[in-house]
């Protein structure tokens, strides 16, 4: 196959565009430029995509005998992430920019314009196992629980699966660098990037107030209704958020208070107990079916809410009209809020099956 290799310049991509080499494929590295500064992006571990990463991408490429080139997506970064990212958290709903990107970016920008090429498939650095099960595509935790990323795969349809690789799904990260060493890769032991890339010093109030300015308002105690201080925008806060709420007061009970939900057209920031967070329903939208089949009436599954982390046994029920999808969890769960994604997956011994997502509009 024809394989275009998405090499962000850590050591996950470039193991895994050497794997593609070693397989037999045709490979051409690619690293995509995100950011119209891209100098001012990496802090130590922190951000990524930017000079010194794609150096290090080109740097790897060498290593492996295979053409490389830089493609610059920053416009469209900016449009259908970045921007994004800002309008959801000024509507008060929190986003994972990571799914919008392998979604938006990744697996619908790169893999459309490498598919117009006459490439087969894009090989990325994902831990997630991906085969082909009587044609279509099962989408599945990968070997390293600590890593796994099939959460923010799980928006990815069917048709785009079909021409995507993960080579690293069966691997643990030790195991990765390890190979990476053997393999001569420079960045063997370069530290992972994390949080979210475009905001480096990992302030995220700021960098939202720097977009979308004050917006006062109030934090309201949700049971007595109480005004217990005021605030500078309903995007500086996010639903089970206990630091920084700015109240000097105590709670009548002692205990701490928790951002329970947010009103951006009162401006109005809910706070309560912790036992208030408790969710056991979810309403969700625009389900996407990775293999490509909608569940069938209600489904015993568990249900992710969070990259890591936030999963519980549920029911899954698509509604009639397949536009929306009812999750009741049986155990609840803490800190759910609109905008997040819900991943739903089969329990499997050998890695549990990821059946579909959706976007939540709902808790209760």
């Amino acid at each position: 196959m024809r394989v275009l290799a998405a090499m962000s310049g850590g050591v996950d991509s470039a193991v895994a565009a050497a794997r593609a080499v070693e397989a037999g494929h045709d490979v051409v590295g690619v690293h995509l430029a995100l950011s119209a500064k891209p100098g001012t992006l990496r802090t130590g571990a922190r951000g990524c995509c930017t000079v010194e990463d794609a150096r290090d991408a080109r740097r790897a490429a060498d290593v492996l005998g295979i053409p490389f080139y830089v493609w610059d997506f920053a416009e469209r970064f900016t449009e259908q992430v970045v921007e994004d990212f800002v309008a959801e958290y000024a509507a008060g709903r929190t986003p994972n920019p990571c799914l919008r990107c392998n979604e938006k970016i990744k697996f619908e920008a790169l893999l459309d314009k490498a598919l117009a090429l006459g490439f087969d498939a894009v090989c990325t650095g994902h831990y997630a196992r991906l085969s082909l099960v009587d044609g279509r595509p099962r989408l599945a935790r990968s070997a390293d629980e600590g890593k796994d990323q099939s959460y923010v795969l799980a928006s990815l349809t069917a048709e785009q699966l079909r021409h995507a690789l993960f080579p690293l799904g069966d691997s643990t990260k030790t195991e990765v660098r390890a190979e990476a060493a053997r393999r001569g890769l420079a960045v063997a032991e370069k530290p992972d990037s994390h949080d979210i890339c475009f905001i480096p010093d990992g302030d995220t109030r700021r960098f939202l107030t720097n977009r979308l300015g004050e917006r006062p308002g109030r934090l309201v105690d949700d049971t007595t209704g109480e005004v217990l201080g005021e605030h500078e925008g309903v995007h500086g806060f996010t639903v089970g958020q206990r630091k920084g709420l700015g109240i000097d007061q105590p709670a009548r009970d002692g205990r701490p208070r928790y951002v329970l939900s947010l009103e951006p057209v009162s401006g109005t920031v809910r706070v309560g107990a912790a036992d208030r967070l408790a969710v056991t329903g979810i309403v969700a939208s625009r389900p996407v079916w990775p293999s490509g089949l909608p569940l069938d009436g209600p489904v015993e599954c568990v249900a992710q809410v969070r990259a890591h982390g936030g999963t519980a046994p549920a029911v899954a029920e698509l509604e009639p009209d397949g536009a929306r999808l009812a999750v009741r969890l049986r155990e609840p769960l803490r800190g759910v809020a609109p905008g997040q994604a819900v991943a739903l997956y089969r329990p499997d011994p050998a890695g549990d099956v990821v059946l579909g997502s959706a976007t939540i509009t709902a808790t209760s």
